[in-house]
């Protein structure tokens, strides 16, 4: 008898290999995020894409705030091309983070999105800056 998990065809070794190393060249996640911030080895900009009200409640310490629908190549021209920006939104519950990384791939820019966004920044217990 098998189970709801096992039901479905499990995808090869080859399919999960080059499933899972796509997704981690697209994201990262906040305890990554906060290790390299701690320990000043910060080679990404962090970008709060959120609106201006909820960046000043509180965000995650070193992002620049920069709200999805602002994003353009003149709002980037300070960077060099191939900057890599993480984004990060509200949470999971929120789309923000993709409409970000989406744009800045449009303009061709590199950039991975943080997982969880600030509520997982506050479930792993780290702090907000305000």
């Amino acid at each position: 008898m098998s189970s709801m998990v096992s039901r479905p065809q499990v995808a090869s070794a080859d399919l999960a290999l080059a499933h899972f190393s796509a997704l981690l060249q697209c994201e990262t996640d906040c305890y990554d995020v906060h290790h390299a911030i701690s320990n000043g080895r910060q080679d990404f900009v962090l970008l709060d894409v959120r609106g201006e009200a909820a960046y000043q409640a509180g965000h995650i310490p070193q992002a620049l705030l920069l709200p999805h629908p602002r994003i353009s190549a003149d709002a980037l021209t300070e960077y060099p091309t191939d900057t890599l920006f993480v984004v990060y939104c509200a949470g999971p519950h929120c789309n923000g983070a993709d409409k970000a990384a989406l744009k800045l791939a449009k303009l061709g820019r590199p950039v991975k999105k943080m997982l969880g966004g600030i509520t997982g920044w506050l479930d792993e217990g780290f702090l907000l800056q305000s």
